[in-house]
């Protein structure tokens, strides 16, 4: 996995985060809670997709049809 790949996982993480935590925000009166809960999003998307200490093949598949997206517009 290249390092662009990465840098969007991150980005992706950022928006992830981001949106939830705005969501969230509309939703309830406890905005330290949205953010809490849109990290824990984000760092579970991000973790996902970059394991640590895990077998990375045990997510192969759901890798494979994320990469195939961003091989689409990233060089």
């Amino acid at each position: 996995m290249s390092l662009l790949y990465q840098i969007v996982d991150i980005v992706v993480g950022g928006l992830i985060a981001g949106a939830m935590t705005f969501v969230l925000t509309a939703v309830t009166a406890d905005q330290q809670l949205a953010v809490t809960v849109g990290v824990i999003l984000a760092s579970m998307y991000y973790f996902s997709r970059n394991p640590w200490g895990r077998d990375p093949r045990e997510a192969v598949e759901y890798n494979a049809k994320i990469d195939e997206v961003y091989g689409k517009f990233l060089p």
